[in-house]
């Protein structure tokens, strides 16, 4: 029951929390706090780690204010192409290098520090290493103070270059640890796997590269996304969108439950022979309790055609019993994968859903939709 007034007062609530909605898609309270964690180790410990090997004074900084900017690229958005190791290192090296040269070459400190910006963009550009806390590097360069000036050229080395090296390093170590991925490795595009001309088969239809390519230049904007991701983040939504418009058919209801296995002592020529009896293309491999091991099918065969069977099994894609079956369609149609084994949580084999068995749930569905008799015979 909504009370009277509600849904006015449930938008001031809302209106009341917005500061606290994060700025970025995906971001949660835990990646945040995660962020934090992150900056406070990485810049106590890069200003140690300098203050160690090249002890405080007065004659050079310690860190150089960039590297808390750089911290905020590296903990909270590691996913960012402004975020690498190499546009962290190189764009504060190269930065800082233009903003000494505009000191320079420029006596007017007011006409240096805008011509240093400028230059670090460009420079930052060229060398794909863009990063915005390389602009706040050319002008600690510039108008630093005496330290600074006195440093010259060596100032983009030390401590620029320094406190960028450490700073990464310290990031890839805490990512680690924290089991994130760093540095940020894109999915790469589909490609076919039958060495013909052909378009991967997940390719041929919806979008395609050009229609990203074409609503960039429509949006007339930069995103801080590197384009693979943004073809896998396109991608990730129609399954999604799949999913939820028809995703009702489990896993389960598709399944083969009458599975055909084998143990994982069996032979390679066993393994032969019931692919060829059974005229299918994959047989799960598992071990004494019915766990899934690993699938074997003839291309494994092929590459392996004696000795042991676990040589030659590869690595098993397992779907649990009440996963949509619709889900299903990008690892059976990436042109390597033929069954998906349906396992339990302990990975003991329920059964096996192969790429006949999909189409035919699709099929299913579609002709299901289409003289479905509340909305007529629309189709």
């Amino acid at each position: 029951m909504i009370e009277p007034g509600g849904p006015a007062r449930y938008s001031e609530h809302a209106r009341g929390f917005r500061l606290f909605r994060p700025i970025l898609a995906g971001a949660t309270l835990r990646e945040r706090l995660v962020a934090c964690l992150g900056a406070l180790a990485g810049i106590t410990l890069t200003g140690l780690i300098c203050g160690w090997f090249f002890g405080q004074g007065p004659h050079i900084p310690l860190i150089v204010a960039p590297m808390g900017a750089s911290a905020v690229l590296l903990f909270a958005v590691p996913a960012s192409p402004l975020a690498q190791p190499w546009p962290i290192i190189g764009g504060n090296t190269i930065s800082a290098f233009m903003g000494v040269l505009a000191a320079y070459l420029i006596p007017d400190p007011v006409v240096a520090i805008g011509v240093g910006v400028s230059l670090a963009i460009a420079a930052m550009s060229l060398t794909r290493s863009l990063h915005p806390p390389g602009g706040a590097a050319a002008l600690t360069a510039l108008i630093g103070g005496p330290a600074v000036t006195s440093a010259g050229f060596l100032f983009p080395l030390f401590p620029v270059c320094i406190n960028s090296v450490i700073l990464v390093a310290l990031g890839i170590a805490f990512h680690k640890i924290s089991r994130r991925n760093y540095p940020h490795a894109p999915v790469k595009a589909p490609v076919n796997t039958h060495g013909t001309s052909d378009l991967p088969a997940p390719l041929r239809v919806g979008f395609r590269p050009e229609d990203v390519d074409a609503a960039l230049v429509a949006l007339d904007e930069t995103l801080d996304i590197d384009r693979g991701d943004l073809d896998r983040l396109l991608q990730q939504v129609e399954l999604n969108a799949l999913v939820r418009t028809q995703g009702d058919i489990t896993c389960g209801e598709v399944m083969s439950r009458d599975v055909v296995t084998l143990g994982l002592d069996s032979s390679t020529e066993r393994a032969r022979e019931l692919l060829l009896a059974h005229n299918i293309r994959t047989l799960p491999v598992v071990d004494g309790d019915g766990r899934v091991m690993g699938t074997v099918g003839l291309r494994e065969l092929a590459l392996r055609p004696s000795g042991s069977l676990a040589e030659a099994i590869s690595e098993t894609k397992t779907a649990a019993l009440n996963d949509p079956a619709v889900g299903l369609v990008p690892t059976l149609t990436d042109g390597r994968t033929h069954a998906i084994v349906v396992t339990a949580e302990d990975r003991t084999v329920l059964g096996v859903i192969t790429q006949t068995d999909l189409l035919a749930t699709l099929a299913r569905t579609a002709s299901a939709k289409a003289f479905d008799p509340r909305a007529g015979l629309a189709a």
